[in-house]
């Protein structure tokens, strides 16, 4: 049997108004007890002791001599009407339902024991005060819907008692100048809150929009950087892209395998040239499409592995199924996954054998490219064999934002292993 879903109900009918008189504040800390200056925090504390220290006794001495009740009567009830304001510091609504009922007990004691006066009825004054000071205390902590609810009950009871005292029996009815003073407590106490509830939350806004800021400056700043790492670096392959074309030039007698050799020097920093400034035009601008040129894929593979061939390291491409056209994202993050991994087996195992192949299986991309291990005397180019470990962050990041599936880890004979699963049916938007 499923259970059916509850329909909140609105803020003014009946249920909703009575259910927050059964609901109260989830915070139970003190008032003032996240302000910031000591002396504040401890303000409610002493109003209440204050008012229950001067309340109980005026209010035993109201009810006996004023109202005609027994003296130990009148001491118990002034203690229900009064010491309960300890409790409104930090649960001012169960101390309203305390006080309230009380406050109506002793409506109802003085109206069928106590002996004709000329008090007003049906709230002694020490009540009234009470009473409202407990208001007070509810209005900081309550939403809305729970003052509102607290003002009608407040009316209901009072109108209601206004109409069961006997003609020419008590002083006057107060009943009014309950329902007015209640009502512009809970007023005023109300908007109070509210107004520092906003306050708090523009605050918050105001931390969440420095802290935004703070993120756009880091990001600027490390554009700033990468353009000037561009600027750096673009310098010193030009020198090597024009020394390696002109070497066969400026010097004699060059053998031609040497000038063979400087031609592709030459051609392999054009290319790095060319991808540095592609990735410096997105930098620039505010969108991927200031790049100018197509990004590689898979048909540039074999341009890739003739490459590395010619820095030592004799790779084989092996290509099958999926004659179609790959998706952007996925044929730009193949080449770019072979490319890092052929580029850790030049500098960390420069000499070994690599196999590389990409195969189309079940809607899927599976890009493997294999090392085995470098020859005995060979040592890795980078200061550190293990290196930074950035490419294989990079192979994983591209991998994540397909949703695919990445495995890398060195094999038994002292080779590499990288193998990635590329969904077909990557979202088109992080083809970037």
């Amino acid at each position: 049997m499923t259970a059916q879903p509850t329909v909140p109900a609105r803020d003014g009918t009946l249920p909703a108004l009575l259910a927050a008189l059964t609901r109260p504040s989830p915070d139970h800390s003190p008032l003032f007890a996240h302000v910031s200056r000591p002396w504040v925090r401890y303000l409610p504390y002493l109003a209440a002791v204050a008012a229950v220290s001067s309340l109980l006794p005026s209010g035993i001495n109201v009810l006996a001599h004023d109202f005609g009740l027994n003296t130990g009567l009148a001491a118990a009830l002034a203690v229900a009407q009064s010491v309960p304001l300890l409790l409104a510091v930090s649960r001012p609504l169960p101390a309203w339902w305390i006080i309230g009922a009380a406050d109506l007990l002793t409506s109802l004691m003085i109206l069928t024991t106590g002996p004709q006066t000329s008090a007003s009825w049906p709230w002694p004054a020490t009540g009234i005060v009470g009473y409202l000071l407990l208001l007070a205390a509810l209005a900081l902590r309550e939403p809305r819907r729970t003052l509102l609810a607290v003002w009608l009950t407040t009316a209901a009871a009072a109108l209601v008692l206004s109409v069961l005292a006997p003609g020419g029996r008590f002083g006057g009815d107060n009943s009014l100048l309950l329902i007015a003073l209640s009502g512009a407590v809970l007023l005023l106490g109300g908007a109070l809150r509210e107004r520092a509830e906003a306050q708090r939350r523009l605050t918050e806004q105001e931390h969440i929009s420095e802290a935004e800021r703070g993120r756009r400056t880091l990001l600027e700043e490390r554009a700033r950087i990468a353009r000037e790492l561009h600027d750096v670096v673009a310098h010193h392959m030009s020198v090597i892209a024009v020394q390696a074309a002109s070497a066969p030039y400026r010097i004699e007698d060059v053998p031609d395998a040497a000038a063979e050799e400087f031609t592709a020097i030459a051609g392999t920093a054009r290319e790095s040239l060319a991808e540095m400034r592609r990735l410096l035009g997105v930098l620039r601008s505010e969108d991927s499409s200031a790049e100018k040129a197509p990004q590689p894929g898979v048909a540039q593979l074999a341009q890739l592995v003739e490459t590395v061939g010619r820095a030592g390291v004799a790779a084989e491409l092996a290509v099958s199924g999926g004659d179609g056209e790959l998706p952007p994202a996925v044929d730009l993050s193949a080449y770019r996954i072979v490319q890092e991994a052929l580029a850790n087996v030049v500098r960390h195992a420069p000499g070994a054998q690599a196999w590389v192949s990409l195969a189309v299986e079940e809607s899927r991309l599976l890009v493997t490219v294999v090392n085995a291990a470098p020859p005995g005397r060979t040592r890795s180019l980078e200061a550190s064999a293990e290196g930074t470990g950035q490419g294989l962050v990079g192979m994983r990041e591209r991998v994540r934002l397909l949703d695919g599936r990445l495995d890398t880890g060195p094999l038994p004979d002292g080779g590499f292993r990288v193998a990635a699963a590329l969904p077909l049916d990557a979202p088109q938007e992080h083809a970037k």
